[in-house]
């Protein structure tokens, strides 16, 4: 079952195309909502590579929403659809006593960047590619990171071990029998079935519904040419960032349609 709560029609339409490559510039996803606890109003997203790479404004982009500080650590921005999604797990979680908080939201090149950067120059003791295998053990390339697309968010917690014990494993026991009826699924899970790049994450919730469409304009659009302009993005080619990283998500999440 994808979800109980939100279902997606798609229209794809092309504004122009790279007849020598077949990319496409840029597709309008039209979500609908059906069944859902909030009515709001359905948002016309239009899908460009500058969203997908994480290069626009999303304080000032009309799809995104600022979070309530009552359900988040930080002055934190999502799309909206994927809000108010959020909200209505939310409400189902605090009715079974579990209360959900976001840690980290959308996150744009520049602020990837400055994450990447920062770590980058405290591992500078190691030559550049075991630098940026180290860093990419918990944190994307700009550019590459799902962060951009205002569709995945970290919550609670970012310590593995917390979700293991007491408080932290009754949220993740309740995430697990329930997220996926609201579009949101684990895409860092182990790699016991040979999933590839980023270790495990158990905050990490990706609101499957608008980035399985935004992960398929990627590989159909961005090329290891477009992750460029930061301290060691010569390493991403290596490296196989798009292959190894940005599609290495769980099977569930691959399966999804």
């Amino acid at each position: 079952m994808k979800s109980l709560i939100a279902t997606f029609s798609i229209v794809l339409a092309l504004f122009s195309c790279n007849e020598k490559n077949k990319k496409i510039s840029s597709v309008e996803l039209i979500t609908t909502q059906t069944d859902t606890l909030r009515t709001i109003e359905t948002p016309k997203i239009i899908i460009t590579k500058a969203l997908i790479l994480g290069q626009f404004d999303y304080k000032t982009d009309s799809t995104f929403s600022k979070v309530s500080a009552q359900h988040s650590a930080k002055t934190l921005y999502l799309n909206k659809t994927v809000y108010t999604a959020f909200l209505d797990m939310y409400e189902a979680a605090k009715k079974d006593g579990v209360v959900l908080h976001i840690l980290s939201g959308t996150r744009n090149f520049y602020e990837q960047k400055a994450i990447w950067e920062r770590k980058w120059n405290s591992y500078s003791n190691l030559e550049p590619l075991k630098r940026a295998q180290k860093i990419l053990e918990y944190s994307s390339m700009p550019s590459s990171s799902r962060h951009h697309w205002g569709t995945d968010l970290d919550l609670n917690s970012l310590s593995n071990s917390y979700f293991s014990t007491g408080k932290g494993k009754a949220i993740y026991d309740w995430l697990n029998a329930n997220a996926n009826h609201f579009g949101f699924y684990q895409v860092y899970t182990t790699k016991d079935n040979s999933r590839t790049g980023y270790n495990l994450e158990k905050w990490h919730w990706s609101y499957l519904p608008l980035a399985d469409p935004y992960l398929k304009f990627y590989n159909s659009n961005i090329t290891i040419e477009d992750i460029a302009n930061f301290k060691g993005s010569e390493t991403a080619k290596e490296l196989h960032i798009i292959e190894d990283y940005v599609n290495g998500i769980s099977k569930r999440a691959k399966d999804y349609n």
